[in-house]
């Protein structure tokens, strides 16, 4: 899994390579996730396309994080997710709690309400 952090404004595009799956993927993820928290970040558009394999405790990250963003007044929104992750997240019913762009800044430009 590769993770590539870019800066927008205040918001934190995340671009994921690889497989969200339980073991080193998922804790880099979180280790990641958990810098940025501290920092104050609140904001994540979440780059899904170049993900091939999402398991239950990769969606369940996605999950926790969505909350602690918005417990914070921020969001997580995920971009380009693969036909995979989108079948996936609606076969468990999860897909409705994520906001979904296939464009990056219209995505960005979501968090400017």
């Amino acid at each position: 899994m590769e993770i590539d952090v870019r800066n927008r404004g205040e918001v934190k595009l995340v671009k994921l390579t690889g497989r969200l799956t339980l073991g080193d993927s998922v804790d880099r993820l979180r280790a990641t996730l958990d810098d940025l928290l501290a920092t104050g970040a609140n904001r994540y558009v979440m780059d899904l396309g170049d993900v091939a394999m999402l398991d239950s405790s990769g969606i369940g990250l996605l999950v926790m994080y969505l909350n602690n963003a918005k417990q914070r007044g921020g969001s997580l929104k995920l971009l380009n997710p693969s036909k995979f992750a989108v079948q996936t997240l609606k076969m468990i019913g999860l897909l409705n709690l994520f906001q979904v762009f296939q464009d990056q800044e219209e995505a960005v430009a979501s968090f400017k309400d």
